[in-house]
């Protein structure tokens, strides 16, 4: 039974086996108070939940896109006529004449 330790035949603890002991306690509370910060971040951020509710919202977005697209349009036509309400309006009550197409037209 030879070993490398100086202090064994004192009868003291060998310098070695304490530090490699020392080394794997404090190795061992490292990782579990890394477990405990990474459960207490799961506990409150959820990123699962967070995961599942945006995945269920870009479904719903996906699902309505023909709506919205529908939507759109319908207000784009709508604006477009209105716009082009205005300016014929606009061109009537002008008094520039190149902006009076039916009148200019008319008078020749």
């Amino acid at each position: 039974m030879k070993e490398t330790c100086v202090y064994t035949f004192v009868g003291l603890k060998c310098k070695g086996t304490v530090m490699l002991r020392e080394t794997l306690e404090m190795n061992i509370k490292r990782i579990l108070d890394f477990l405990i910060y990474s459960k207490n971040f799961l506990i409150r951020k959820n990123p699962l939940k967070a995961l599942a509710e945006s995945f269920m919202e870009g479904l719903k977005d996906f699902l309505t896109m023909q709506k919205k697209l529908k939507m759109a349009q319908y207000r784009l036509n709508y604006h477009q006529h209105q716009l082009m309400k205005m300016e014929q309006l606009i061109a009537k009550n002008s008094e520039h004449a190149f902006l009076k197409g039916a009148n200019l037209n008319e008078t020749r």
